[in-house]
Parts: structure tokens; C-alpha cells; sequence
């Protein structure tokens, strides 16, 4: 609902405009002022939409008062109304900005027909503006996507048309936190979290801005705030994030950054390794981009949970948490000196037996020998030596042959391309090639360069932007065809991936 201040010193006559504007049947909210004295104190209280005055009046006339609030509220839609004695006064109003004069008497048609154009300019002025924004928000997701997967600012800085967001409007951002589920969850909910910022800003201090990046990534920036601060504003978003959608998820949160538009790839790239350790220290949900990866929580591990983990890295040929979790039992024996040495060699000793069913032609009697060894050893560095000797070969049995490991990434990624309509997880996938999600990741960047969910959602992207060029097809019926059943989710990503939203990207090659 529009508003609408009346200013004249006759209260008859603002009587009878309000009358008048009854009959036009246009709700408006209607304010009264009996002088320009009066309306000042009012605006500077209360915004409005339209100022319709009289001009001659005490204290400070129309002229006058045009005169002071045409410069303070530029898109303030002013109107006079005036006698034919004062006709010259609103010619001059009207160099002044002033949209429209109506002669009194008033005449209800013309009075109806003018306050119809001006709302309409309203409208327009509003529906102008809500572009405007939408185009700044559509730029400033394009530029953050952008510089997180490591483009050049300078290259992303002569993307983006004069008079949008720039990319160094991010410098007031200290912070970068990467939170991470283990389901399609940003997707699901169609990549809205506005309700959630706002209330996040109501309750903590400072400016924020998200960027769901894929369907289990979604990229938040703060402005400066410490370590505590930082810590309780992740606290309270997760926590509404559970109880509003029964998800969980986890947070892993950077050193403030110096210089963030030149930074962001890189720290992104460091959040991502950091968040592995979720597959290892599943009770913690918070990490550190500089906080040491093993930290006293492993200490409270037991050897039965160690031991069936290390069990399942070897069945899932992944390497990498193998190593995290002898690394760990390490820690644990290292720091406290309860064990007995029988102990941990019996330990260790039952660890090789589960390598050594894993490595193809080696002999019974090269397991006696290694065990021997380990009894044999005089000090805990030389078990540790022996261990990761064997995880080498591990290693070295499970990627002997480059070519089984690139048909395995060939497997992923044939299976995305057929597939690219249907719902894909990295979990999926991992059971396809029967491997834990986490090696597959690490296996599929290294083989390719490119992280496996960016791998899916550039795909997806690439044969939308095909759609758009060489189909009629409808929006809603492309975003299914490339996988994505929520269409404002879709829109989102495409704006985010390309800079442009689907149906502009259509519109520019027609």
C-alpha cells in the first residue's frame, strides 16, 4: 500500500481531498499536515510515497517546502494543487521536479486520472528497482562462485558490467565458513536460507553473505568478528538448521582473511581438506582452518573403534583415512604411557595380518618375517616404521595398475554422463566403484583436477546451457531433464555457474 502525505492549512480542503480520494477506491495510507512547517517534522519521522501540497500556506508555503524535501527524498512523487491565482507558482514547481499540478477546484476525473499516473510511476519506479536488485544479487552469487573455484579476480572484474556489484565489495568479509551435510539437503530446500540470514543477523553482529554451491556445500562469508563470535554464530546456524529441517551439518571455518577477493580460492581449497576430518572425528562438527587435525578427542577413541575403521578403510582402499587412523593410534599410545609394549605390538601384529590379506602375492612366510620384526622392535618409532611400511605396499597394491584406477574414474564418470537427469551422490557412486566416498574424491581430483560435485554440477550446467541454445523446451522441464526437480534451485545455480539466469541466457541468443 502506497503513501500519501496532504499538506494545506485549510483542514476543508484536505477533507475534501481525502473524500476524493475515497471515491478513487485506491487504497493509499493517508497522512495530514497543516503547513510546510508541519510535513519537515513529519518526513523527517516517516517515509512516503507522494507528497500532494497547496501552495500558499503560513509558517513555510509549497514552494518552500518543495524546495527542502525534493533533494532529501528524491523518489518522493510530489503533486500541487493550487487556485489559477497562484498559476504561475506551479510552473515553477514543476522545474522543480514536481510530477503534477491540479487546478482548484479540484475535479474529481482529473484528480483520479492524475493520481493513476503517478502511482503507475510508482509501480514502474518499484518494478525498475527490483530488477536493479535482482541483477545485483544475481552478479555479486556469480563473482563469490567465481573467485571460490579460483578464477582470476582481475579476469572476473572484466565479466561484470559497469554499474553491478564488484568484486571488491567482498573485502568487508573477514571470514569464510564451509558448511557441509551429508545429503542433498542445500538442494532440497531450494537454496533459500534468507529466513534463516535474517534471523542469524537480528541475533549476532556484523554482515553476512551465503552461496550454496552445490547440493551438500554451502559457502557463508562474515565480516570481521573473533574466534568466539565466530563460533557461536555457526552454533546458532546449525542449530536452526536442525530443528527447522532435521539436518545435520558441519562447519569448517577460516582464519580471518587479509585479503579476501585474491584469497578465496586458495581458502576455500584449505576448508575442503579440513572438512575430511569429518570422516574421521565424527563427533566433532566444528573445524578449524589452522587447528591441529588430531586433537585430544582421538585419545578418548578406543582401539575396537580404531581397528574396525582401519578394517573398513582397507576394504574401502582408502588410503588416505588408513593413514589418519594409524596416525591417530599412534597419538594415543605415543601420549600416554599405560600401554604395555606387549600389548601394542599385539595390537599392530593383528593390523598386519588384515594388510597382508589384502596383498596379492606375498607369501605367508614375508608376514611371518614382518611380524618377527615387529616383536623383534626395541622402540615404538621402529613399529610405527614397520606399519607404515606396509601401508605403502598397500598403497602400491591397490594403485599397481594406473589403468584399473582411471577405468574406475572413466566408470564415475560415464555413470554421470547417462545418468545426469537422476539423483547422483558421491555415496553412490563410492558403492559403484566399491570405494568409501572419501578416497574416491581424493582419487577422482587427482586423476581429473577437479572436485567430484563441481564435476557433476559444471556437467548438469553444460548440458542445460545445450538446452537452452537447441530446444524450445520450458525452464521447469530443462531443470528436471539435467537433474535438478526444484526449478528455483536450478535457476539459482545456472545464474551462479554462467552469470545470467536461464531465461535472459535463452532471450540474449534469440
Amino acid at each position: 500500500m502506497y503513501s500519501l502525505l496532504i499538506v494545506d492549512d485549510e483542514k476543508i480542503e484536505r477533507n475534501g481531498i481525502k473524500f476524493l480520494l475515497k471515491q478513487t477506491g485506491i487504497e493509499l495510507e493517508v497522512h495530514e499536515a497543516c503547513n510546510g512547517k508541519e510535513a519537515i517534522a513529519f518526513l523527517e519521522e516517516h517515509q512516503v510515497d507522494m507528497l500532494l501540497t497547496d501552495i500558499k500556506m503560513p509558517f513555510i508555503d509549497g514552494m518552500e517546502l518543495l524546495k527542502r524535501v525534493s533533494p532529501l527524498y528524491p523518489e518522493m512523487k510530489c503533486i500541487i494543487f493550487s487556485g489559477y491565482s497562484e498559476f504561475e507558482y506551479a510552473k515553477g514547481a514543476m522545474k522543480m521536479g514536481v510530477k503534477d499540478y491540479i487546478l482548484k477546484p479540484v475535479d474529481p476525473v482529473e484528480f483520479s486520472k492524475t493520481l493513476n499516473k503517478v502511482i503507475q510511476e510508482l509501480e514502474e519506479q518499484q518494478i525498475s528497482k527490483d530488477r536493479a536488485a535482482e541483477t545485483d544479487s544475481f552478479m555479486k552469487e556469480h563473482i563469490l562462485y567465481s573467485l571460490i573455484n579460483g578464477m582470476n579476480p582481475m579476469e572476473v572484474e572484466r565479466n561484470v558490467p559497469a554499474g553491478c556489484y564488484q568484486p571488491q565489495e567482498l573485502e568487508v568479509y573477514s571470514r569464510m565458513i564451509l558448511l557441509e551435510v551429508n545429503d542433498d539437503f542445500f538442494g532440497r530446500i531450494g537454496a533459500d536460507l534468507t529466513n534463516i540470514l535474517k534471523e542469524i543477523e537480528a541475533q549476532q553482529e556484523g554482515q553476512y553473505q551465503y552461496l550454496n554451491l552445490n547440493e551438500q556445500q554451502s559457502v557463508w562469508l562474515t565480516s570481521s568478528m573473533s574466534k568466539e563470535q565466530c563460533r557461536s554464530m555457526v552454533e546458532q546456524l546449525a542449530g536452526l538448521l536442525h530443528k527447522r529441517y532435521d539436518v545435520t551439518c558441519f562447519a569448517a571455518i577460516s582464519e580471518p582473511m587479509e585479503d579476501p577477493v585474491n584469497s578465496m580460492g586458495a581458502i576455500f581449497d584449505c576448508l575442503e581438506e579440513r572438512m575430511e576430518q569429518k570422516f574421521y572425528q565424527t563427533e566433532c562438527k566444528i573445524f578449524w582452518e589452522k587447528e591441529i587435525a588430531h586433537d585430544n578427542v582421538i585419545a578418548q577413541i578406543d582401539d575396537d573403534t580404531l581397528m574396525k575403521q582401519m578394517k573398513q578403510d582397507i576394504k574401502m582402499k582408502d588410503i588416505h583415512c588408513l593413514r589418519q587412523h594409524f596416525n591417530s593410534m599412534c597419538e594415543k599410545y605415543k601420549g600416554n604411557n599405560s600401554f604395555s609394549q606387549v600389548y601394542i605390538k599385539f595390537i599392530f601384529s593383528n593390523l598386519l595380518k588384515d594388510f597382508y590379506e589384502n596383498l596379492l602375492n606375498i607369501s605367508e612366510q614375508k608376514l611371518n618375517d614382518e611380524i618377527e620384526e615387529l616383536y623383534c622392535s626395541k622402540d615404538f618409532a621402529t613399529v610405527m616404521t614397520i606399519i607404515n611400511r606396509n601401508i605403502d605396499r598397500l598403497e602400491q597394491e591397490f594403485g599397481r595398475n594406473p589403468q584399473m584406477i582411471h577405468r574406475e574414474i572413466e566408470s564415475v564418470k560415464t555413470y554421470i554422463y547417462e545418468n545426469y537427469d537422476k539423483e547422483i551422490s558421491v555415496d553412490y557412486l563410492a558403492d559403484m566403484v566399491y570405494m568409501a566416498p572419501s578416497y574416491l574424491s581424493h582419487i577422482f581430483k587427482k586423476e581429473t583436477g577437479q572436485n567430484l560435485s563441481k564435476f557433476i554440477k559444471a556437467y548438469r550446467m553444460e548440458r542445460a546451457k545445450e538446452m537452452l541454445e537447441t530446444t524450445h523446451n520450458k525452464i521447469v522441464n530443462i531443470s528436471y531433464a539435467v537433474g535438478y526437480p526444484n526449478v528455483s534451485y536450478f535457476c539459482q545455480s545456472f545464474r551462479e555457474y554462467f552469470g545470467v539466469s536461464p531465461q535472459k541466457y535463452r532471450d540474449q541468443g534469440e
